[in-house]
Formats: C-alpha cells, structure tokens, sequence
C-alpha cells in the first residue's frame, strides 16, 4: 500500500523576490498549486514539515494531500527549487490531479536481488544502473510508489531494457508508446574492466599455445 503524506498549507497573498525573502526568513516554502482547471494558487509551506517529507524517496511519486484553510485537495510534486548551496528549499511547484484523468510521472526502480545473481556470486560480476526511475503513466488510484525489477536470473553481459519490465494494473511505460528505438537499456551484468581485460588476455594466450601445438 502506497504511503500516505499530508501537508498543511498556507495561501500566499504577497507576489515578488521581497516577499519569497520574507517568507523563507520566517521558516516557510513559496509555492504555486496549478492544474485540474482551476487557477493557479499561489501557498507556502511549513519548511522543516516539508524537509522531513522529502526525506523520504515515495514522496516524489506519491499523491500528496495538501489541506488549505480546512480543504483538502490532491496533488503531485512537479518540480523543486533547492538553494544552489544549502539544504533548503527554495521553490515548489505542485500539480492538482483529478481522479478519472491519467497522469505522467517519474517513479524510482527499485531492483531485487542484486546480490544473489549468478554471476555475482560466482563469477564477481558487477551490475550498472543505466536508469533509476522511469515515467509512467496511469490514473491516479493505480500510480505506483515504485516499480520492481527482480535481476536474480540475468546472466553474464545481459541487458534488460524498458519492455522487460513488468507493470503492475493499469501502468504504462509511454516512452515505449513511441517505438522500439525508444526502449532503452535499464541495467546490464559484465565482468569489472579489470578482470574483463584478466579473462580476455588469458584466452588470447590459450588460443595461441594451441595454435603453437
């Protein structure tokens, strides 16, 4: 079951950098509510309430509940300004989302069984992570707070891409919508370059004293 995060929020009636100042002086977020046809609104955020939030990975793909003056309202996290060098949030943009309307977003991959792959324990393999999270699109009651890649079966210079991945109900991968030249390559399986360039040099050598016999 996917985590629950509720915030409670402000309406912000002052526009311009003098009034974000003042509101970041006083421990809150500037923030813009837009979408589900209705017109933006402009909030603030309590900051340490929204950084013990963001602490946690499902709340960037997970459907917020925002509570403004006793209304409660959904919402999906769009964007966030961070200060360039200190932990704090600068700016948040958030999504209204409707129920019966599909909606697009990024969710991390989280990948099983890494450490029991075959490979790995055989042979010393090493997996790279080409992509960490990828966006899908769905109605809301069906967004995942992630999706799940078992790798316990792929073997030595195996390659798993986009269509390998299996969804769960009513997720779609839309990159995939635009063809196959759009499946990209999620995580590959190889030998570390050091014992790679081991076993290549060490064939070469095999093959030659067998030529010499």
């Amino acid at each position: 079951m996917s985590q629950e995060f509720k915030l409670a929020a402000e309406t912000r009636t002052d526009a311009g950098k003098g009034a974000s100042r003042r509101l970041r002086r006083a421990g809150r977020v500037p923030a813009i509510l837009y979408g589900g046809g209705e017109a933006p609104q402009p909030l603030t955020f309590e900051a340490n309430e929204l950084m013990r939030n963001m602490a946690q990975e499902a709340f960037f793909s997970s459907i917020l509940t925002i509570n403004v003056g006793g209304q409660a309202m959904q919402a999906v996290i769009r964007d966030v300004q961070m200060h360039p060098a200190r932990r704090l949030v600068w700016h948040l943009d958030l999504q209204r989302i409707l129920a019966t309307e599909k909606l697009r977003l990024s969710v991390p991959l989280h990948f099983l069984n890494e450490a029991t792959a075959k490979a790995v324990k055989e042979r010393g393999a090493v997996f790279s992570h080409l992509i960490t999270e990828i966006e899908v699109e769905c109605l809301p009651r069906n967004l995942p707070e992630y999706i799940k890649l078992d790798v316990a079966n792929m073997e030595l210079d195996q390659t798993l891409h986009l269509s390998d991945i299996t969804l769960p109900e009513g997720v779609e991968i839309p990159e995939l919508a635009q063809g196959t030249d759009h499946d990209l390559a999620v995580i590959s399986l190889h030998l570390p370059r050091v014992q790679k360039e081991e076993s290549e040099e060490t064939g070469e050598g095999e093959a030659g004293n067998e030529e010499k016999a």
